[in-house]
């Protein structure tokens, strides 16, 4: 058996950068925020093709007809694996030639109901967290990978959130499920890295978005808010670098090494940070709940 600091040194000789000029591009979730910023920017980059979904048809559509020729706006709800096969080859048709990079963005977030409670969501938020939040990569790879494997190349970008490597203080919902998407990432990665497919995963904190502004995410600005486009940027770049974790705030990295590095004591200070963000998130429940 080889040993493993071996195959570590395989892993960086590897040629891991990706080429995204001429290259047909789907991202998800791309009407507004992250993932409007992320279609934007990788036709910037000189993509072949766009395909800009979204549930908003409409907002799909509007960035499409913003980037130009190069773009189609298309309907797509990611917790189902038959929109996602539909999204794939609308894009293809439009495009010409097959989908090289699937950027899963689509997310969505809640915070636990009863804040006292961790398990206090009911099970229909789970399942559809669940299946918006895990499943859509799940779809997204099974429509993907045959053709990945025989062309010897592909990539998948997925939106995870540092809460997929961290915790997401107040949601049980949302941590849980990024931290699922964010070992089928992992799968991903070691299952197909001998067929060419690479896999990069977007972990950010707070983010100037829709979401973030519903109050949903009280002390995940503890490091600052970064705009959707400086994530985008991130990530792009992040992925012309053939990397797989990809951290647009800085700290996030840090605190994942003392997460892994000092388990126990990384818990018992989430515990303290959690309570010094009660009031705050309090707060927002009382406004989700008056709205």
């Amino acid at each position: 058996m080889r040993l493993f600091s071996e195959l570590i040194a395989d892993q960086k000789q590897g040629s891991l950068a990706v080429e995204i000029s001429g290259r047909v591009v789907v991202v998800t979730g791309a009407a507004n925020g992250i993932g409007k910023a992320l279609a934007e920017r990788f036709a910037r980059e000189g993509a072949a093709h766009v395909g800009v979904s979204d549930l908003d048809e409409a907002g799909a559509k509007a960035v499409a007809a913003s980037i130009g020729a190069n773009a189609s706006g298309h309907r797509c709800d990611v917790s189902k694996e038959e929109d996602i096969r539909a999204l794939v080859a609308a894009t293809e048709m439009a495009a010409g030639k097959p989908v090289d990079i699937f950027v899963s963005n689509a997310g969505i977030a809640d915070i636990d109901p009863d804040l006292s409670n961790a398990g206090s969501s009911p099970d229909p938020i789970w399942d559809r967290a669940w299946k918006v939040n895990v499943m859509s990569h799940v779809y997204a790879a099974r429509a993907m990978i045959p053709g990945f494997k025989t062309r010897g190349e592909g990539w998948f970008v997925n939106v995870v959130s540092a809460a997929g490597l961290l915790t997401q203080v107040g949601s049980a919902v949302y941590s849980t499920t990024k931290h699922a998407a964010l070992g089928f990432a992992e799968s991903l990665a070691i299952s197909h890295r001998d067929d060419g497919i690479r896999v990069s995963v977007i972990c950010p904190q707070a983010v100037d978005t829709q979401m973030a502004r519903a109050g949903n995410f009280a002390g995940a600005d503890v490091d600052g808010i970064l705009s959707p486009e400086q994530i985008a940027d991130a990530a792009v770049e992040g992925v012309k670098a053939g990397k797989f974790m990809i951290t647009p705030h800085e700290k996030v990295y840090e605190y994942f090494n003392n997460k892994a590095q000092a388990y126990d004591r990384w818990v018992g200070g989430m515990a303290k940070f959690r309570r010094s963000v009660w009031d705050a998130l309090s707060k927002a429940r009382s406004s989700l709940a008056a709205h």
